[in-house]
């Protein structure tokens, strides 16, 4: 293993020097490269039907878990993929253990496995689909050794449903004889839902689930049950020992903590990932359906486990920057909210995708926008952080004849950016089932069909990106209407960006760039002059000046 971290730092160390620096501040610059793992890349088909999982029968394979694991991403670290694209941080589903058995999915359609890592079996314990604990641990070194960090995806609101296989092997006896034989049509027949013996799955002290034995779920946003899926109690003050079902899972690494509640054993299990693997951040999924409680017992639990890791770890951490939060609270915009002081240094921003379309006029009144409520400091408000997108699982995909538009609008955009896997390659959709038209954004990754292209620009900008932080944080200056340029400054950082051009463009620097300064495109590689305020570049679709290095 030291071998390999070796050869990739010595890989790093020989390339190119470039204009710009990168940012020693992750929070600065957040470029994030979100794969739902298992739809990405295929390291060892043999985990690919672990706990029985098997294909869908009716051919469609939409909800199936297709093979994609943690050795796949690593590969793909090692080809130096995710270098290549200027990404700093790594988004992945959550590896830890879901339902093992598949529950019915949109019209009763098709076979829904837990293939996304948002139904969660075992926080403690790995996913066998996913990979190894050893995989896992290579994975995130080798991700370490290039400067990128490893955000978990993580659920507090829900563990995963009720499924016929999953209960079936921990034995809670509420099923009917010939359940193995259920079908899309027959399979909730199969399950007695008026069974008091459902006590011996969660158990009702840990969640609610309207079941016999269950209180059901509220009506607010923090104890309402989410698409029937069973509500974690984690504003209850009530000690918990184990719940029932991990107490029959031979496997499982949990032990009963004294007088713990149920949120006590979630950030504690959750936590000794960051402790054990040096994860440096968290993805949270449902933020505002669980109170800010939990998630800021979450941000100090996490934080402490992160700064052990990496006191013991000292040539393994990348820097000694603290833990990282974003959190999803559906609907959330580029404003500042109370979430950003409930322990996220982030919130996903919803309204991006849907103005990364429009023209640069209007993208420009975004970007200032963006800048101006992203600018601000002590005084007219503290500083905080938006994970803007244009291609999201839970939303759609940017149209694909307009990808190049789609990743300039985002690679250029004020504040954090996420990368949803294939955009950069112009990965085409999957089927969208009747009910459920979200499947459609998660077809496989398209390793065999790369649009060049497409690839090429979304490299040439994430570089870019990466080396200035001006772009994330910097003021934001109109420079020409037609062809569209702005400037974005900060501290000494400085670049101007013309999204789409071609031929001969004639820039007014002034204020930016000062006379005689040498000038790059990043885009081109070709260099320039600054004089008299001014500088023509020879444009080839894009340019992106920076200063030429010395």
């Amino acid at each position: 293993m030291q071998t390999v971290l070796t050869a990739l730092a010595a890989l790093l160390v020989s390339l190119p020097a470039q204009a710009g620096k990168v940012t020693d501040k992750f929070a600065d610059n957040p470029i994030v490269y979100f794969a739902v793992t298992d739809r990405f890349a295929n390291g060892n088909p043999g985990n690919d039907h672990s706990y029985g999982r098997a294909a869908d029968p009716q051919g469609d394979d939409i909800g199936s878990f297709h093979g994609g694991d943690i050795a796949g991403i690593t590969q793909q670290l090692k080809a130096g993929y995710f270098r290549e694209l200027g990404v700093n941080a790594l988004w992945i589903t959550a590896p830890y253990e879901q339902i093992h058995g598949w529950v019915v999915g949109g019209k009763q359609q098709f076979q829904h496995y837990a293939y996304h890592g948002y139904w969660a079996l075992d926080y403690t314990t790995m996913d066998a689909n996913m990979g190894t604990r050893e995989q896992l641990r290579e994975m995130i070194d080798t991700a370490h050794a290039q400067g990128i960090r490893v955000l978990f995806d993580v659920v507090l609101n829900h563990p995963g449903y009720a499924d016929l296989r999953t209960l079936a092997e921990y034995k809670v006896p509420v099923l009917w004889p010939g359940h193995e034989k259920a079908g899309l049509r027959d399979y909730h027949s199969f399950i007695d839902y008026n069974n008091f013996e459902f006590t011996q799955w969660w158990g009702p002290d840990w969640v609610r689930a309207g079941l016999p034995g269950y209180s059901d779920g509220g009506k607010d946003d923090y104890t309402m049950q989410l698409a029937y899926l069973p509500d974690f109690r984690t504003e209850s003050g009530k000690a918990v020992g184990l719940p029932p079902i991990l107490q029959r899972k031979s496997d499982t690494r949990a032990v009963a903590l004294p007088e713990a509640t149920v949120r006590t054993y979630l950030v504690s299990w959750l936590a000794d990932w960051v402790r054990e693997f040096g994860v440096d951040g968290f993805r949270a999924d449902t933020v505002k359906h669980v109170e800010p409680a939990s998630w800021l017992a979450l941000r100090a639990a996490a934080t402490d486990a992160l700064k052990d890791w990496k006191a013991r770890h000292p040539q393994q951490k990348i820097d000694d920057s603290p833990f990282w939060m974003t959190g999803e609270a559906w609907g959330h915009g580029p404003e500042r909210s109370s979430w950003h002081d409930a322990g996220f240094d982030s919130m996903i921003n919803f309204d991006f995708q849907n103005r990364a379309g429009g023209d640069w006029k209007s993208i420009d009144g975004v970007y200032r926008q963006y800048a101006t409520l992203l600018g601000k400091r002590a005084g007219n408000g503290p500083r905080y952080d938006i994970l803007s997108y244009i291609s999201s699982h839970d939303t759609s995909l940017f149209p694909r004849e307009q990808l190049k538009h789609g990743l300039s609008a985002l690679l250029l955009a004020p504040g954090g950016v996420q990368l949803f896997y294939g955009d950069e390659s112009a990965r085409q959709p999957g089927a969208a089932p009747a009910g459920d038209e979200q499947q459609a954004t998660r077809s496989d990754m398209n390793w065999t069909s790369l649009d060049a292209a497409t690839l090429a620009h979304a490299r040439k900008l994430g570089q870019f990106r990466l080396r200035h932080p001006a772009l994330a944080r910097g003021e934001h200056r109109l420079i020409e209407e037609t062809p569209y340029a702005f400037a974005r400054v900060l501290d000494g950082d400085a670049v101007i960006a013309v999204p789409e051009a071609q031929g001969t463009v004639s820039l007014k620097v002034h204020g930016v760039f000062a006379d005689g300064t040498p000038l790059r495109d990043a885009y081109t590689n070709q260099t320039y002059l600054v004089e008299d305020g001014a500088v023509a570049v020879q444009a080839a679709g894009t340019v992106l000046l920076e200063k030429a290095a010395p």
